[in-house]
């Protein structure tokens, strides 16, 4: 398996929208995987939105996913 990164994440989206076309997967699962996924970066705006307001540093965890 391979880091959670926004690159990775946007491949395995394009990945997953390619088996819907290609008939590999279902709709619903595709649906399913693409929710995780929003939820993921709803959870880096808000570590952001944190990190903004309390004028902290950016965690690495956060750089590395941005980054990669």
């Amino acid at each position: 398996m391979s880091d959670l990164t926004a690159t990775n994440l946007k491949n395995a989206h394009w990945e997953t929208h390619n088996d819907v076309k290609d008939g590999k997967k279902q709709p619903a699962e595709v649906d399913a995987i693409a929710s995780q996924a929003r939820e993921i970066l709803r959870t880096v705006k808000v570590q952001l939105q944190v990190v903004a307001q309390s004028k902290r540093t950016v965690l690495v965890d956060v750089i590395n996913f941005a980054e990669k």
